[in-house]
């Protein structure tokens, strides 16, 4: 299983809260509508599935995470959510707008991505989403890279679980 998969829905909900929480000034961005279908892609445990929702939008959750799903189904039962990833997710659902918050960095290979969310939009659709940038976390990787290169002779960026893409994508 890679590492982005396994997630502890318990210590997300505690300790990382705040990720939703701002999120929701991204849930405006998109502006949902009533009966609008709205994919969230990377849904963690579904808070802001839930929040697009109370807007009378049929949203659908997704994320690689079993554990973030399961509880994801626990808290928002009248909400929708399925595993998939986001590099190769496909549905036979058309869907009116794609929504990710602080989800895209941890998929890699962003192109595979993109054809995943084409594939879901209606031709007109939207997608909507927030996630790191390039740069974002720098100092942390380079310090991280450092100790384990030099302390343990692990090569820590084979290892970084993240994607920060500038605008130009590199």
């Amino acid at each position: 299983m890679n590492a982005s998969n396994v997630w502890n829905a318990d210590l997300y909900d505690d300790k990382l809260h705040y990720v939703s929480h701002f999120g929701k000034s991204i849930v405006g961005l998109l502006h949902p509508q009533k009966e609008e279908r709205i994919l969230d892609l990377g849904c963690g445990t579904g808070d802001l599935s839930y929040e697009i929702s109370k807007s009378g939008a049929l949203v659908t959750g997704m994320d690689s995470s079993d554990e973030m799903i399961a509880r994801a189904r626990e808290k928002y039962p009248s909400i929708p959510f399925f595993m998939g990833n986001g590099e190769t997710f496909r549905t036979n659902e058309k869907y009116d707008a794609v929504f990710s918050n602080a989800a895209l960095h941890w998929m890699k290979n962003a192109e595979k991505v993109v054809e995943s969310i084409e594939q879901a939009l209606l031709p007109d659709g939207r997608f909507v989403a927030e996630f790191g940038g390039k740069g974002n976390v720098q100092t942390v990787i380079w310090g991280i890279t450092e100790v384990l290169g030099q302390e343990y002779g692990v090569d820590a960026a084979k290892r970084n679980p993240w994607y920060f893409p500038s605008i130009g994508g590199i």
